[in-house]
């Protein structure tokens, strides 16, 4: 019954997503970029003066609204617990090489159900690399693979990255002229503010108490055969689907695609490495940021690595071009990603 009950509400909470998804573009976010942590991320890089790619710069309310969501209604269950403190600097790598993978394709995982529910097949390539990405991190799972148990840390330490939203949404709001702004391109498209956070508070509370992630689902069929958590990824592209079906705005094919490019192999190693850098690391961007504000420093310190990937990435010419594709330079940024996750997925072995 508990798995039943369970199935439930994450396919209550992967519709609601993707309604919330399809709501913030009508209001503003870029086509098929209604909710996408790793633009985001990238966007909130930007405005902060990590890259000087001028069409992607906005201090994104989604993501501020991601953390404080998890961290209020964890901390009213009685879920939030400070901890951390394993794995510091392989936890940021992977974390980098997330964000290298994602900015090749163009998108996150939930980017990439949202493309696909609006008839992108593009998003077909990325889904078949993110599945074998995944599978390939199984496989290290089954042989030891662990980052190291984490430890209970000081109340104050889970508090800090909460605290760092707080503080970007008082920039947004109080000093918006001391932060970068995109005047053209995805970053100048956002839907207003309050919605924005309201969105990002509500997708945070339900990825919170439901556990939604796009790697887990995956993970947990291939190890247990439970597809639980599968379920809130499959309502949510049903339901975009629908939606997009209804109001006319699917749009099957592989060109003319919003903020996305036909580069084939790319895209599949692009999103192979975000699938085996999400197993490594314990949960997709999304899951990452939710963990982040329960007060798991670890998930933390990924999320920073995703920061400094998506500097790294623009300021190297490592992300994908839309319309046009990966240049040479990120291509090679993805097999090193796929090659550094592989030697890590051996050299974590835990011992016995």
């Amino acid at each position: 019954m508990k798995i039943r009950r369970d199935k439930i509400m994450l396919a209550i909470a992967g519709s609601l997503v993707g309604i919330i998804a399809l709501a913030l573009t009508w209001l503003g976010n870029p086509g098929n970029m209604g909710f996408c942590i790793a633009c985001f991320v990238r966007d909130i890089a930007g405005s902060l003066g990590l890259h000087q790619a001028k069409v992607v710069q906005y201090i994104r309310p989604e993501i501020i609204g991601l953390v404080l969501g998890s961290f209020l209604i964890s901390s009213v269950s009685g879920e939030f617990k400070a901890r951390g403190g394993s794995a510091f600097m392989t936890r940021m790598i992977i974390g980098f090489f997330v964000m290298v993978g994602a900015l090749a394709f163009l998108g996150c995982p939930l980017r990439m159900v949202i493309r696909l529910a609006g008839g992108d097949l593009n998003a077909l390539i990325a889904f078949a690399g993110f599945a074998a990405g995944t599978g390939v991190g199984v496989l290290f799972l089954n042989i030891g693979f662990s980052l190291g148990r984490y430890h209970r840390q000081s109340k104050g330490e889970g508090l800090v990255f909460p605290s760092i939203q707080i503080l970007l949404f008082v920039l947004l709001v109080a000093f918006p002229s001391i932060l970068a702004f995109s005047a053209k391109g995805p970053g100048s498209m956002h839907a207003p503010i309050v919605a924005s956070l309201a969105a990002g508070l509500v997708v945070g509370i339900l990825a919170q108490r439901t556990r939604l992630c796009m790697v887990g689902g995956l993970r947990d069929t291939t190890l247990f055969g439970d597809w639980t958590l599968l379920c809130g990824a499959v309502f949510m592209f049903v339901v975009m689907l629908a939606v997009n079906l209804i109001t006319g705005n699917f749009k099957l094919g592989f060109s003319g695609q919003p903020v996305a490019h036909s580069d084939h192999l790319w895209n599949f190693l692009g999103m192979m490495l975000v699938g085996l850098g999400s197993v490594l690391a314990g949960g997709c961007p999304l899951r990452q940021l939710i963990l982040s504000g329960e007060g798991d420093s670890d998930a933390a310190v990924t999320v920073v690595g995703m920061f400094i990937g998506a500097a790294v990435s623009h300021n190297l010419g490592l992300s994908g071009v839309s319309g046009s594709g990966v240049p040479a330079a990120g291509r090679v940024a993805v097999v090193i990603g796929l090659l550094v996750c592989m030697v890590l997925g051996v050299a974590r072995k835990e011992k016995n």
